[in-house]
């Protein structure tokens, strides 16, 4: 019987001279790639302009690094620099250092701050380019959202990232990479399984059911599965960062809870409302 899966995946795919390809980044492009694709299906489909596609693509492109990188120098730190006994310095913080805001291949994206820079950059892409509504645009961008999301959660695990605590479960894995001798919940998984439901259901919602006519109700059974399931999975996740440790909810699950009452509110509110395609 298979007790636990020894996981030592080197992160690395290949390296050109002083060019490295990664799993972590390959899956974002393909994420990005194949979303593209949906929402360019999407957009067919209701006969809107052929080059909203490629626009769409670079406003969440933008908006969802930007917005994962400052969301993780924001929501988990550090801002300042940390030091030692001695006075050297332990940790560099981000105010103190603004350049290491850029240090995006050094780790550290947030997916709630990637979902709040969507947000942004898809309210600039409805003003500039759609002028369809806010609402209107999530209802049929986060199909492509759910398989990019499933794509950098797959990246995670190349990276032996943000994963749980310790497990006797059989699929459990040992992380060899961080020196782990014991099986860990493997996280990433789970993230990746709820991000394809998402993807499932909402396609179901768009495709077999035209939800779209109820406006909100595709995007509020999205927030509602990605949410709702990542409050519940970081019961068992590691904290992130060390200030974490005491607190009643982590930081994952605080940033959670308004995007579930959210989602709770535009599912009630779209069942009450007349189907429209407007």
């Amino acid at each position: 019987m298979l007790n636990y899966i020894t996981w030592n995946v080197d992160p690395t795919i290949f390296t050109l001279g002083p060019i490295s390809v990664r799993w972590y980044g390959l899956m974002w492009g393909i994420g990005f790639l194949v979303g593209y694709e949906i929402i360019l299906r999407v957009f067919k489909n209701e006969k809107c302009p052929p080059e909203w596609a490629d626009k769409i693509f670079i406003y969440m492109a933008v908006g969802t690094i930007t917005g994962a990188r400052l969301g993780h120098c924001l929501f988990y730190g550090p801002w300042f620099d940390s030091y030692n006994a001695a006075g050297k310095i332990l940790e560099e913080g981000y105010l103190s250092h603004p350049l290491n805001l850029l240090k995006i291949w050094e780790g550290g994206l947030s997916s709630h701050g990637g979902a709040i820079g969507i947000m942004v950059s898809m309210y600039l892409f409805n003003r500039n380019v759609a002028k369809k509504g806010y609402i209107w645009i999530f209802d049929r961008l986060v199909l492509a959202v759910a398989f990019t999301g499933a794509c950098i959660r797959f990246g995670n695990l190349m990276n032996s990232e943000i994963y749980g605590e310790h497990t006797t479960a059989p699929w459990g894995f040992i992380f060899v990479r961080n020196g782990e001798i014991l099986p860990s919940h493997p996280t990433q998984i789970y993230e990746v399984l709820y991000c394809l439901l998402a993807l499932a259901a909402t396609s179901y919602l768009y495709w077999k059911k035209k939800g779209y006519e109820k406006k909100g109700l595709i995007f509020g059974v999205f927030l509602i599965i990605i949410f709702f399931t990542r409050f519940l999975l970081e019961f068992i996740k590691n904290e992130q960062e060390a200030f974490e440790k005491n607190m009643l909810l982590n930081m994952g699950q605080w940033l959670s809870i308004p995007f579930i009452i959210w989602g709770v509110w535009l599912i009630v509110h779209a069942l009450r409302q007349k189907p429209t395609t407007v």
